[in-house]
């Protein structure tokens, strides 16, 4: 339950995977044409002076959440990243946003033998040229049904960490103060016409 894959992908590979998962399933048979629907979530990354540090998109796939990670303009190096439990990122420490997303009622971190939350994720590798980018599916999570309901009443944030995270120490990982933080919004998918 819970269980995650990371993959480290290029720029140009961000979005086209989701998009194409997306139309995937989203068809009705061979030659049907898809149709809009409310089917991901995204949230933009700011800085509590308000800099852009990428996206974060979340959508639904076979058996759980498909979720992209893009960063920018950040310090190279490794950091922690978590889905947060509320949706809001008010500066300028983000507290907010409250805990890690943890509808299991698990503790932090894959290295963790009582863990991890549903929010957990591996370090994100910043490069040298300030960018980052992974790719995560979440095993039984959902956007907005069920238990594991990412965006339940107050909805849901992701927050990237000053520091990495040790993949252990309940509740946060020892990752440092949260220097970016967005807020999910449910948004339609259009296919391509």
């Amino acid at each position: 339950m819970g269980g995650r894959q990371f993959t480290c992908v290029g720029k140009g590979t961000m979005l086209a995977g989701l998009i194409l998962s997306l139309a995937a399933c989203g068809g009705n048979g061979a030659g049907s044409e898809l149709e809009p629907a409310e089917s991901i979530a995204r949230a933009s990354l700011m800085g509590a002076d308000q800099t852009q540090y990428g996206e974060v998109i979340i959508g639904e796939g076979d058996g759980g959440l498909l979720v992209q990670i893009k960063a920018e303009g950040l310090s190279p190096g490794p950091r922690g990243v978590h889905i947060h439990e509320v949706g809001k990122c008010e500066g300028p420490d983000f507290k907010s946003a409250g805990g890690h997303w943890n509808p299991s009622e698990k503790e932090h971190g894959f290295d963790n033998p009582k863990g991890a939350h549903m929010g957990d994720f591996f370090n994100l590798e910043i490069g040298e040229d300030g960018t980052g980018s992974v790719e995560a599916t979440i095993e039984e999570g959902s956007l907005k049904e069920g238990p594991n309901a990412l965006m339940d009443a107050d909805g849901a944030a992701f927050v990237v960490h000053a520091g990495p995270d040790d993949l252990k120490t309940d509740p946060s990982g020892e990752s440092g103060g949260r220097v970016a933080c967005g807020v999910f919004e449910i948004q339609r998918f259009e296919p391509a016409q």
